[in-house]
């Protein structure tokens, strides 16, 4: 399957999907004016790798440094994708923070409790 890669930009994050070099990664800031429109294609992409060619194992890291209510509202979708899938597939996920982000630590342990998922968190 195609990897899907997206540049970091100053209001976006960079995101590499790519199963080949098995990197799931989501990192630096999101607050695009269209979350939505933003995420759509990684939603998509997505849900296609897991019906399509998933490796054995599948680890995603979420390497947020901030981000606003929309971008937070997609992440949800992301993450609820991934526990769909993880019913047929084995799947990780990794919620890094900074050592003193307590709110970043806050969120990922919050989208762990309301989404029922167990995550690695990484303090950095």
């Amino acid at each position: 399957m195609q990897s899907l890669i997206i540049k970091k930009t100053e209001e976006t994050p960079a995101i590499i999907l790519n199963p080949e070099k098995k990197v799931f990664q989501f990192v630096a800031t999101s607050w695009p004016e269209n979350a939505k429109l933003f995420y759509e294609p990684v939603l998509k992409w997505i849900d296609d790798y897991f019906k399509n060619s998933p490796l054995d194992e599948s680890v995603f890291q979420f390497r947020y440094g901030y981000f606003n209510t929309s971008s937070a509202k997609q992440i949800a979708k992301i993450l609820s994708l991934l526990k769909e899938h993880s019913s047929k597939h084995s799947v990780k996920i990794q919620w890094f923070f900074e050592k003193d982000d307590f709110d970043m630590e806050k969120e990922g342990r919050r989208f762990e409790a309301i989404l029922k998922l167990d995550f690695d968190f990484v303090e950095k």
